[in-house]
């Protein structure tokens, strides 16, 4: 009988509710348990094993350049870093308030990290989230642009609860980047959150963007409601460096 309820969990796709079976059986604890107890063991089984699956999907779809997570954040006094900011952050209630996040610093300080670091947090807290390398995003959506599909592509971008762009004003915007650039952040202006990392200070962003007209549009939108984050310090990738010396 067991065996058949094991091929049936199975078949019916309830994952976790069957590993809980199968584990109490082989270890002998089902008398230990009422039917009651045995059903709630079975069904928080169930439940977690989706959950996770859920999170496992949502990282994958996010497609992070690579693995980050909040608790293993150095939180140097050198870095300028605000450990109560971003365990605030951590919690998400700025992806809930569709605020933004502006994270800068020179060159290897952590800025890439941190962003993608809160897209893991924001994907463990069920939202949708898409992490992108700036320059290649808006090469996709030139190459969008010629063969038709630019419109369906931005449809997937507005679905985000949470975009990363990563490595932001690397390159001044040429006209169609300024306008696609617009267009993306005027969707989600009070629809999504936006993560945006950058080498460049903020206050730079107007000379990267170009036309006045469009900077200010799109920096009004994107700055009004930000976080804002200054890492400081030495190159996190030098100090790792001179550590394994």
């Amino acid at each position: 009988m067991n065996e058949a309820t094991v091929i049936k969990l199975n078949q019916m796709n309830l994952k976790g509710m069957c590993n809980a079976f199968k584990s109490t059986i082989e270890n002998g604890n089902v008398d230990r348990y009422t039917i009651d107890q045995m059903v709630s063991i079975l069904v928080d089984a169930e439940w977690d094993d989706r959950h996770n699956r859920r999170i496992e999907r949502s990282i994958k779809n996010a497609k992070f350049h690579y693995k980050a997570n909040i608790e293993s954040l150095n939180f140097d006094s050198s870095r300028s870093l605000d450990r109560t900011q971003i365990l605030r952050l951590a919690d998400c209630e700025f992806v809930n308030k569709n605020q933004n996040v502006l994270i800068t610093g020179s060159t290897g300080v952590g800025k890439s990290y941190l962003g993608t670091a809160l897209g893991y947090q924001a994907c463990i807290e069920g939202y949708k989230v898409s992490y992108f390398n700036t320059s290649k995003l808006f090469a996709k959506l030139k190459m969008a642009k010629a063969d038709g599909s630019y419109l369906k592509e931005l449809a997937k971008l507005e679905r985000q609860d949470v975009i990363i762009l990563d490595d932001f004003g690397l390159q001044a915007l040429d006209s169609q980047n300024r306008i696609t650039l617009l267009e993306i952040i005027e969707d989600r202006h009070n629809n999504g959150s936006i993560i945006v990392t950058s080498q460049i200070p903020v206050q730079g962003w107007y000379d990267v963007i170009g036309e006045k007209t469009i900077a200010d549009a799109i920096l009004d939108r994107l700055i009004h409601n930000a976080h804002r984050i200054e890492l400081q310090g030495e190159s996190m990738r030098k100090k790792r460096s001179k550590n394994n010396e």
